[in-house]
């Protein structure tokens, strides 16, 4: 990527690392439920709808999405870790590595960014 960027003029300055426990997006991603007509989200525990199962506007019933479940997430982010964890040690040492405490609320994370990114 290094190559390829400086050969059109242009370098990376700035990689961010949003750091979380993966029991933090266990949690998040697995309490995820929508609706899928209108694409309404909701969460067991951050964002749940009035009834546990049911859509708020039309009573409709909600879903999970199929790669929403700790099996498979756990595959995701062991593929995650493994193939990123290489890049990220790869940008430290050349020093443009921020890391961002993800586990915030998301307006404080766009917040952090901002400060980063300016």
């Amino acid at each position: 990527l290094d190559e390829m960027l400086e050969k059109q003029g242009t370098k990376i300055d700035k990689v961010l690392d949003f750091e979380i426990k993966d029991s933090i997006l266990e949690e998040r991603i697995t309490g995820r439920w929508m609706h899928p007509a209108s694409g309404r989200s909701y969460h067991t525990k951050f964002a749940p709808p009035k009834v546990p199962g049911v859509d708020d506007v039309t009573g409709e019933p909600l879903i999970q999405r199929k790669d929403d479940n700790a099996e498979v997430l756990k595959s995701r982010l062991e593929a995650f870790h493994r193939q990123t964890q290489p890049v990220i040690d790869y940008y430290v040492k050349k020093g443009v590595v921020s890391k961002l405490h993800a586990d915030k609320p998301a307006k404080e994370v766009t917040s952090e960014i901002q400060k980063t990114l300016s």
